[in-house]
């Protein structure tokens, strides 16, 4: 049992999704390393399509990702993606040994 904003909740608190560490890639690929150790593969073409994330058609805003308390963020915070979105859009990646 947990209590919080006030309320109480039975179980145990879930952590928040974090993004841990973020690799510009080529293509517009992002290696994704999330809180719970688990890296995946974010493709950002797919933003594109929406006006807001035009700037990241220049390859030099594109790789200059920065990670803001665990949100990948471009611009100084301008733009930004929650990490739950980007988990559900990505592809598990196993590194080759």
């Amino acid at each position: 049992m947990y209590f919080s904003n006030g309320f109480v909740y039975g179980g145990t608190p879930a952590e928040l999704m974090k993004i841990t560490k973020v690799k510009p890639l080529d293509n517009m690929m992002l290696l994704l390393t999330f809180n719970s150790g688990e890296q995946r593969l974010y493709d950002a073409s797919r933003l594109l399509e929406y006006p807001l994330f035009q700037p990241l058609k220049d390859n030099e805003v594109f790789t200059h990702p920065e990670l803001d308390h665990g949100v990948v963020t471009w611009l100084d915070g301008e733009l930004d993606i929650a990490p739950e979105s980007m988990y559900e859009n990505s592809y598990p990646y196993v590194a080759m040994a």
